[in-house]
């Protein structure tokens, strides 16, 4: 039996590239970092002290007050880019979706910053000092509940948190959701807000992050034998899914096809991969099956491409794995290298790049690969975007605990 097509109609994204989807895709392709030192708490003597940043952003020149006392900034983040797609897709924001309409927006932080800031206040300040709000700021899924409120999208809500794989799980679920049948649009993604001082020393203390303060830029090196961990970073992309008949129904323009979605889990470690990363190719192997395809139909991939020494080299031979001899006709690339890691929201955005490579026929650069290290000799089209016209694309993402998801994305017209 044929499965029903979900097409993407619309994107939204706001990241440290951009304060929207095309904004972010076009310095994506340019090569442009956005990268830079922290600004928003103290670093004085952190080993670490950079992150992907959404600078220039004015909360207040988005929402009134009132709203902002709701809204932890993943939620922010979640509008923006909820609103935007939205609009993309030809709709109208401000006309409700209705029950055949659903969110599936992912997190893996969420509202952590207001559990930080309200436990300080507890302990410092006493209970009459939380904020009544603190509860609807933490709970992950207030990202997508502020999105089916506002564009009354009373259809099937879903809050996906597998860390880093969060924005793929979304996407590929909402798209299951439109092809049994329970909906005919989602709006579906990543948000992240992550950018605190509890959530920075985390990572940083795990050893996780990149400690090149003195260059930003160059911080985030995927495949680089130079690369020394990722970068933080916050944001959120956002697409619009949509079957077919609602599509065509309403005159609605295809932008990609969501063709295939695998998802898997290690079963290893809660942050190693395993050897040649076998989850992350049962995934890919999953989604190829799910969209019908073979390793040869792929001309380009997303890599999941953290900067991170254990990754990028077992995520470099996973793809081997699964593309063999055809590697030598497929290209890589990781646009972490200019966004930095958006952690849960990560996936979405680099949905919405995946359709601009689609829609535009150019392939982002991976920038800061100087000198590609052992174990990592893929095509990751280094330092310089390349017009190549793909027709098919995969986007993998992988979180702790082991979650791979990985999508596969077709031209509309292929």
């Amino acid at each position: 039996m044929t499965k029903p097509r979900v097409f993407i109609t619309g994107v939204g994204a706001i990241s440290p590239c951009g304060m929207t989807a095309q904004g972010s895709w076009d310095n994506a392709l340019a090569g442009r970092s956005g990268i830079s030192t922290i600004e928003g708490f103290a670093t004085d003597g952190w080993p670490v002290s950079i992150a992907g940043q959404i600078r220039g952003y004015d909360p207040l020149a988005r929402f009134d007050r009132r709203e902002l006392r709701r809204y932890e900034r993943f939620t922010q983040y979640a509008l923006i880019a909820a609103r935007e797609a939205l609009i993309h897709a030809g709709l109208d924001p401000r006309v409700p979706l209705g029950d055949r309409a659903g969110v599936y927006v992912g997190s893996g932080i969420g509202g952590t910053p207001s559990i930080a800031r309200n436990a300080l206040v507890l302990q410092n300040e006493g209970h009459r000092r939380i904020s009544p709000f603190f509860i609807p700021q933490a709970l992950s899924n207030l990202a997508g509940g502020h999105i089916a409120i506002q564009h009354g999208a009373s259809g099937p809500s879903l809050c996906i948190a597998t860390a880093c794989a969060s924005g793929n799980n979304s996407i590929g679920e909402a798209a299951r959701l439109i092809q049994c049948g329970d909906a005919d649009l989602v709006l579906a993604g990543g948000t992240e807000g992550s950018l605190f001082d509890l959530g920075v020393a985390g990572f940083m203390n795990m050893k996780a992050l990149s400690k090149r303060n003195d260059a930003p830029e160059a911080a985030s090196r995927p495949f680089d034998r130079d690369r020394d961990g990722f970068v933080m970073a916050e944001g959120a992309g956002i697409v619009v899914l949509e079957s077919e008949a609602s599509m065509k129904a309403r005159g609605g323009r295809p932008l990609a096809e969501l063709l295939g979605y695998g998802a898997s889990n290690d079963a290893h470690h809660i942050t190693a991969p395993p050897a040649r990363h076998a989850g992350a190719a049962r995934a890919m192997k999953l989604a190829l099956r799910s969209a019908g395809l073979q390793p040869e139909d792929v001309d380009y991939i997303n890599a999941h491409g953290t900067s991170t020494p254990t990754n990028d080299r077992a995520e470099s031979e996973a793809i081997a794995d699964v593309f063999g001899a055809h590697t030598d006709r497929m290209a890589v690339s990781s646009t972490k290298s200019v966004t930095g890691h958006l952690l849960g929201a990560a996936g979405g955005l680099e949905a919405v790049f995946c359709t601009y490579a689609l829609q535009t026929g150019w392939l982002p650069p991976t920038i800061n690969l100087d000198n590609p290290d052992e174990g990592c000799d893929l095509d990751y089209v280094p330092n310089v975007a390349r017009h190549a016209e793909p027709r098919v694309v995969m986007s993998n993402a992988f979180g702790f605990g082991g979650v791979n998801a990985v999508l596969v994305f077709g031209h509309p017209d292929r």
